[in-house]
């Protein structure tokens, strides 16, 4: 028996007895899992049909959830939280806690007199009392400081887009009060947007004052800002009270 006739023997064999039917039953069910793993794999051609298919649900339907709740609970818990917590994460908190603000606080426009306001309050409860003179009116008190504001425009080329300036609120008494805003806009918009590095960091949220969290406050939030002054003056009385002398 030559060669040929003995393979077509062994294949003859094979194919009667269901070995040659078992192997391509088997090659089958590999190639059918290989398609279905290519075709569910990352850049497949289902998983690409049910994405698009997820996205065109989720994505409408977390655009437009209302978060308010979630902020109201998580006042909820930095109320209690703020009960046991030490004074200085406490500070933290409470700051974090402003930074957080619903829906109903925040403010759409804002004018530039009115962070002069804010800024005066600020100077009133933190300016240095030292070398004022004590007032004996009604009651002993420190005298006035004066504070000012000015909006210093810079200069930008002509056929530039953009306008910036500064706004630069200063106490002559106390320095450290002083503090400078710069704010930009498209030349062809009414309102300014205000430009404050807010912080990063959360351990620093404790070192923040008041002043610090409504500017960051206005420019997380897009606030516009209103200039409808370039120049103000004004004095404030400092809060802090002399200590009584007894001579």
């Amino acid at each position: 028996m030559n060669l040929e006739s003995s393979i077509k023997d062994i294949i003859s064999q094979k194919l009667e007895d269901g070995t040659v039917n078992q192997i391509v039953e088997e090659q089958f069910v590999k190639g059918v899992n290989k398609s279905l793993e290519s075709l569910f794999s990352s850049y497949g051609d289902v998983t690409r049909l049910i994405e698009k298919q997820l996205k065109s649900v989720i994505i409408p339907y977390l655009e437009n959830y209302d978060y308010s709740n979630y902020i109201t609970k998580l006042d909820g818990v930095l109320t209690e939280v703020l009960k046991t917590a030490s004074l200085e994460n406490k500070q933290l908190l409470e700051n974090f806690k402003e930074l957080m603000p619903t829906k109903d606080d925040i403010e759409k426009t804002i004018k530039v007199t009115e962070i002069f306001t804010q800024w005066m309050k600020y100077v009133a409860h933190n300016v240095e009392t030292d070398d004022l003179e004590v007032c004996f009116d009604d009651e002993p008190t420190y005298e006035n400081v004066e504070v000012t504001f000015d909006v210093i425009y810079d200069e930008s080329p002509s056929w530039s887009s953009f306008e910036y300036a500064r706004i630069v609120f200063e106490c002559e008494h106390d320095e450290n009060m002083n503090i400078e805003i710069k704010i930009s806009r498209w030349k062809n918009n009414e309102h300014w947007d205000i430009d404050y590095k807010a912080t990063h960091d959360i351990s620093s949220l404790r070192y923040l004052d008041e002043l610090e969290i409504l500017l960051m406050k206005l420019a997380q939030n897009r606030t516009k800002l209103i200039l409808n002054s370039d120049a103000e003056s004004d004095y404030v009385r400092p809060e802090q009270e002399p200590e009584p002398t007894f001579s």
